[in-house]
C-alpha cells in the first residue's frame, strides 16, 4: 500500500505543477485575472516594501562606511567634526562612482526619478526603464551616503516602479494592470520608507496616477498597508520626527497669518524649483562648452558641495537633524533663514550636477526652515494670540512640499503621519492650500510635471494634450492603395504647398497643421536626403485623427471612473 501511495502523491505534486505552470502560462498569454491580480499586486507590494527598507539601510551601511556614523538623525552634527579634507572628499568620490554608473549605463547620464514615474504610467502603461532605473538607483544610493543634498524617496519610488514593470512585463499586462500594479509598488515603497500609510496610498493615487478610480484605491490600500508592516516590523512604530508636545492654535484669529505662511511658502518652493532647474541647465551648458567628460559633472557637483560643507555641514544628506531642530524650535531666525537659502543652493547643485535623489525630504526640510523664521516673526508682532512658532514650523513644512510635488492631500497627511501630531490640521491645511494655489500659476504645476514639461512632455495640461503624442501618424494614416483614399496628384500638390507630415511623426505633430492649414487629409511622407526624392506613405484624414483621439479619451475617462 506504501508504494502505490507515494506513486499517487507523486503524481499529484506533478499535476498540480503542471497546472501552475499552465495557469502561468494562460496569465502570460492574456493577463490575470481578477483573483491573480490580487495577489500579484500584494507580492508587488511586499517586494517594493522590502526594497524601499533595504534602500534604506543600505544608505546607513554606506555612510557608515564613509562618516563614521549610521545615525542620520545626526550626521551633520558629527560631520563638524570631521577634519576639513574628509568633508571635501567624501562627496567628490562618491560624485565620482556616480557619474562612473551613469555614464556607464545611461545614454543620458540622466537620473530616473518620480518625474519618469509619471510619464511611464502616463504614456507607457505602467512601464519604466528597468536597466536605467536600475543605474539610477545605485547612483541615488551612493549620493545620499555621501553628502548628497536629496531626498530618498525619488529613488525609492522609481525602483519600485522597476519592480512593478518587471512583473508587468512577465504577466504581460495591459495598460490599467500596469498602471494598477504601479501604484500598489508606489504606494508599498513611499510607506515603508516613511511610516506613512495613509500618504503613500494618496501619492500613489494623487501624483502618480494622476486619479482616484475606486479598481485601484483597494488594491494601492493593501499594498500601502503592507508596506509600512515592513517598515515597522524593521524600525518599530515611530515617527520620523519627534516634536515637543501638543501644538494648537492661539485662537483663530491667527488663521490669517498662516494664509501669509502659505503664499511664502509658495515662493520658496518656486525659488527651489528654479533653482534646480537653473543649475541643470548651467551645468549643461558649461559642459558643453569645455568639453568636461560626463561622469566628471557629478564629482565636480560633490567638490561645491564639500567645500559649502565645510562651514556648514547641515547641508550634508536628506536633512532630518536640521528639520528636527526647526520643529523644535531649536534654532534661531537668522539661522533659519541661512539655511534656508544654503539648502536651496546646496539642492541646486546636487541635482544640477546629475548626483541623483528626490526633492521630497529637502523641501521638508527648506520649509520646516521657512515656516520657524515665519513664525518666529508672527510670534513676537502678535504675542497675545499667537501660538508657538513650531506649529509654523509644521505648516511651512508642510506648504513647500506639497507645492514641490504638486500634491496638496498626500502631503497634508504625510506631514502628519511624519510627526504623529494631529491637531494642528487646520494650520497644515491652510498653508498649503495658498501655497499650492500659487505655486501652480508659475511653473506647470508640480516640480516632476515641470522636469516632463521641459523634456517636451506634456502631461500638466491633462490627457486631451499628451494622449496626442501616442499615437504615431502612421497607424492612422489611409493606404495609398485603399478604396478610401485621395489621388496621388492631390497628395503632391499639397506636398508642393508645405502641407505634410513625416511618417514617424505623432497626432501631437500633425494636428496643429489641420488647425493652421484646414486641409480635409494631410499627405504622410518620409523626407530623403538632399538628393533623394521624398516617398508618399498615404493621407492622414482629420476624421480619423479625431475618431482615434476621442476613443482615447474615453478609454481614459472609462479607467479614472471605474
Amino acid at each position: 500500500m506504501g508504494k502505490p501511495a507515494k506513486v499517487l502523491l507523486q503524481q499529484g505534486i506533478a499535476d498540480a505543477t503542471q497546472a501552475c505552470r499552465d495557469a502561468a502560462r494562460v496569465m502570460r498569454r492574456h493577463g490575470p485575472n481578477q483573483i491573480q491580480f490580487w495577489f500579484i499586486a500584494l507580492a508587488v507590494g511586499v517586494a517594493a516594501g522590502c526594497v524601499a527598507v533595504l534602500f534604506r539601510l543600505g544608505i546607513y551601511a554606506i555612510q557608515t562606511a564613509a562618516y563614521g556614523t549610521d545615525d542620520v538623525l545626526t550626521l551633520h552634527s558629527f560631520a563638524a567634526g570631521l577634519a576639513w579634507y574628509q568633508i571635501l572628499l567624501i562627496p567628490i568620490c562618491g560624485g565620482l562612482v556616480v557619474g562612473l554608473i551613469l555614464d556607464r549605463f545611461t545614454d543620458d547620464g540622466r537620473v530616473r526619478s518620480v518625474a519618469d514615474v509619471i510619464e511611464g504610467a502616463a504614456l507607457a502603461e505602467g512601464r519604466v526603464e528597468v536597466r536605467r532605473g536600475l543605474a539610477s538607483a545605485a547612483a541615488s544610493l551612493i549620493t545620499l551616503s555621501t553628502g548628497g543634498s536629496t531626498g530618498r524617496e525619488g529613488p525609492v519610488v522609481h525602483l519600485a516602479a522597476v519592480i512593478s514593470t518587471v512583473v508587468c512585463r512577465w504577466i504581460n499586462a495591459n495598460g490599467i494592470t500596469g498602471r494598477d500594479l504601479l501604484g500598489c509598488a508606489v504606494a508599498a515603497a513611499v510607506s515603508a520608507s516613511f511610516n506613512a500609510p495613509i500618504a503613500g496610498a494618496l501619492f500613489a493615487l494623487e501624483v502618480v496616477l494622476r486619479h482616484f478610480a475606486v479598481h485601484a484605491f483597494a488594491p494601492i490600500v493593501i499594498a500601502s498597508a503592507v508596506g509600512t508592516v515592513i517598515n515597522r516590523l524593521v524600525f518599530g512604530d515611530v515617527t520620523e520626527f519627534s516634536l515637543p508636545g501638543q501644538n494648537a492654535l492661539g485662537f483663530y484669529v491667527e488663521l490669517p497669518a498662516f494664509l501669509i505662511l502659505g503664499l511664502v511658502c509658495g515662493l520658496v518652493a518656486v525659488a527651489l524649483m528654479k533653482a534646480i532647474f537653473w543649475a541643470d541647465d548651467f551645468g549643461s551648458y558649461i559642459q558643453k562648452e569645455t568639453g568636461i567628460p560626463r561622469f566628471l559633472r557629478p564629482a565636480i557637483a560633490g567638490a561645491l558641495l564639500g567645500g559649502l560643507a565645510i562651514w556648514w555641514p547641515h547641508i550634508i544628506g536628506v536633512g532630518y537633524e536640521t528639520t528636527s531642530a526647526a520643529l523644535t524650535g531649536s534654532l534661531l531666525w537668522h539661522e533659519a533663514i541661512v539655511f534656508v537659502i544654503l539648502k536651496v543652493v546646496a539642492v541646486a547643485i546636487t541635482m544640477g550636477g546629475r548626483m541623483g535623489g528626490g526633492v521630497f525630504s529637502p523641501s521638508l526640510m527648506i520649509g520646516a526652515l521657512t515656516g520657524l523664521a515665519f513664525g518666529t516673526i508672527a510670534t513676537a508682532v502678535f504675542p497675545t494670540v499667537s501660538g508657538s512658532g513650531t506649529l509654523y514650523a509644521l505648516a511651512g513644512m508642510g506648504a513647500v512640499a506639497a507645492a514641490v510635488l504638486g500634491a496638496p492631500i498626500s502631503t497634508t497627511l504625510i506631514v502628519f503621519e511624519l510627526t504623529g501630531d494631529w491637531q494642528t490640521g487646520l494650520a497644515v491645511m491652510v498653508a498649503v492650500s495658498l501655497s499650492s494655489a500659487l505655486s501652480s500659476r508659475l511653473v506647470d504645476r508640480s516640480f516632476f510635471l515641470t522636469q516632463l514639461e521641459r523634456r517636451n512632455v506634456h502631461l500638466a495640461a491633462g490627457p486631451q494634450a499628451y494622449l496626442l503624442a501616442t499615437f504615431k501618424v502612421s497607424s492612422i494614416m489611409r493606404d495609398l492603395k485603399g478604396p478610401d483614399t485621395i489621388p496621388e496628384d492631390e497628395c503632391w500638390d499639397l506636398v508642393r504647398d508645405g502641407i505634410y507630415v513625416d511618417g514617424n511623426a505623432t497626432l501631437e505633430q500633425a494636428m496643429p497643421i489641420f488647425e493652421r492649414a484646414g486641409p480635409r487629409f494631410i499627405p504622410v511622407v518620409t523626407l530623403g536626403g538632399e538628393d533623394s526624392p521624398p516617398e508618399l506613405w498615404g493621407a492622414l484624414f482629420q476624421v480619423d485623427a479625431l475618431r482615434a483621439m476621442n476613443r482615447a479619451l474615453s478609454e481614459t475617462a472609462a479607467e479614472e471612473h471605474s
